[in-house]
């Protein structure tokens, strides 16, 4: 087994992963070529909008510097190239009536397929992260939604999120091949349990079950501590924990 890197050099890898990416690799998808600096802000403003419903406009006018704008146009193109080499990721909208166009104007959340080149788009260390879990929670829920699709995948299962155009977001619904269906939070803190549980119970009380039959879990995911099912019956699970 090959020793464990530092955190340096972790950081210093996803640094030239991304380098590699914004250089080289956007060009090689289909011969276009693309300007690596303002690829190098499309990303990393994706990285700050960790977590959010981002629209192509905002992430141009977050990525736009006064010696280079960057249009919605440029940027979606770079979000497709960035989708097609793996890079990001698009978790889309889940409704319970299948006839539902709630999908079809939700626009989707985008996340890093792995958080750690976000984390190095951000230029952020352990210390930093642990400094301000304002950035931390939104990099933590990513995390959550990837490993609930990798595990998904056993069960030929997608993940979504619950349209936030209806006033109540939930982060990721887990749908299975047998029609079972389970939905979860992704709280970073302990603290936050109580507002995710809160969250999942209004959600379950807003669907129509007769439609879509019941939750087979409501839970939240926690990034330490103990898994438990509380007295309302949604589960806590530690991130850890989680499993196909």
């Amino acid at each position: 087994m090959a020793d464990p890197i530092s955190v340096a050099d972790a950081l210093q890898a996803n640094l030239d992963y991304l380098d590699e990416v914004r250089r080289v690799d956007v060009d090689h998808v289909d011969g276009v070529r693309r300007d690596p600096n303002r690829v190098g802000r499309t990303i990393a403003s994706l990285a700050r909008n960790a977590a959010t419903h981002a629209s192509a406009t905002t992430i141009a006018a977050d990525a736009s510097v006064v010696d280079g704008s960057v249009d919605r146009e440029t940027v979606s193109d770079y979000l497709s190239v960035l989708e097609r080499l793996m890079i990001v990721e698009e978790q889309p909208a889940w409704s319970p009536h299948l006839r539902s166009r709630s999908v079809l104007r939700t626009a989707p959340k985008r996340h890093f397929v792995d958080p750690s080149p976000a984390v190095a788009a951000l230029r952020a260390g352990p210390d930093r992260l642990l400094r301000d879990l304002n950035l931390l929670g939104p990099l933590f829920e990513p995390m959550g939604v990837r490993d609930l699709r990798v595990y998904a995948q056993e069960s030929s299962g997608r993940v979504s999120q619950y349209p936030v155009n209806t006033g109540l977001e939930v982060d990721a619904v887990v749908e299975t091949s047998d029609d079972r269906w389970a939905a979860f939070e992704v709280k970073l803190g302990a603290g936050l349990v109580d507002e995710g549980a809160d969250s999942l119970s209004r959600f379950a009380d807003r669907i129509d079950t007769a439609k879509c039959g019941p939750p087979a879990v409501l839970g939240v995911i926690v990034g330490t501590g103990y898994g438990y099912v509380r007295p309302d019956g949604i589960a806590v699970v530690p991130i850890g924990y989680l499993g196909p």
